[in-house]
């Protein structure tokens, strides 16, 4: 079988399913292991597919508001529950001193963020491009952009190659987003080609931020990023459930309401 129909039946397999493993694959094509990881690789740097330990993944939409199970613009989810991503924005802004390296995570709160990093004597390492739109002319804040795939509709770069970026970073804080904060203390997300970025964030930083308004609470998503026990703090806004919030301060963290 030559390449390029190997990997049309790889893509076939993954993309109706949502996700295989090397293993099922090199079964079911009757091929080596090391042949499907190659093959598998190529296709990520394609942005066909998303390589994850073992296998891969089919990158699957986030669900809009409406529910039709398409992405919402970047746009769209910019303007929902503005005012209350602005009053966290500037509560997370207060966390970064000086000197600090912190990585800004995708989504639409973490530009507001990076407007009111302008200016300050930070770095700033990310893969969203509404926070580099924020500080390309900059001259004091030093920028450092994750290289992946591009995700036009959400304005990200994804996949394997910001991962593997990231096991280079070593960071003050992290500022994570996420699209739930579940009653027993999960944060969560619902986009399986993020979780994997977010997750190598975490790793790569001394302390973690999770921003969540009470818009978050419970919010949506089946994918766990971490739980509010591995959070140092916690800012959200004055509607978010003190049953939940809780969690953060009772193993340490701190909770700030915007």
């Amino acid at each position: 079988m030559i390449s390029s129909e190997r990997r049309r039946r790889i893509l076939v397999a993954v993309q109706s399913d949502g996700a295989a493993s090397v293993r099922s694959l090199a079964t079911q094509l009757q091929v080596s292991e090391s042949t499907i990881r190659r093959d598998l690789e190529f296709l990520d740097r394609g942005g066909e597919i998303l390589r994850t330990y073992g296998g891969a993944m089919s990158p699957s939409p986030v669900p809009s508001a409406s529910g039709d199970g398409k992405e919402s613009p970047f746009a769209v989810e910019r303007d929902r529950n503005l005012d209350l991503k602005a009053r966290v924005a500037a509560k997370a802004v207060d966390l970064v001193a000086d000197g600090d390296v912190v990585v800004l995570d995708i989504g639409t709160t973490t530009p507001l963020v990076a407007r009111g990093l302008r200016g300050r004597d930070v770095t700033v390492v990310t893969s969203n491009l509404a926070v580099l739109d924020e500080l390309r002319d900059d001259d004091t804040v030093r920028l450092v952009l994750l290289g992946g795939v591009l995700r036009r509709n959400y304005q990200t770069l994804v996949g394997s190659l910001v991962e593997q970026a990231l096991k280079q970073v070593h960071a003050d804080l992290v500022l994570l987003s996420c699209t739930g904060v579940r009653p027993g203390g999960r944060v969560v997300d619902n986009m399986a080609v993020e979780t994997p970025l977010k997750q190598a964030m975490i790793e790569a930083a001394e302390r973690v931020v999770v921003l969540a308004t009470e818009a978050k609470f419970p919010g949506q998503g089946s994918h766990r990023l971490c739980s509010l026990s591995d959070v140092d703090v916690l800012v959200t806004t004055a509607g978010a459930p003190e049953s939940t919030t809780d969690l953060c301060r009772e193993a340490g963290g701190k909770v700030i309401r915007a």
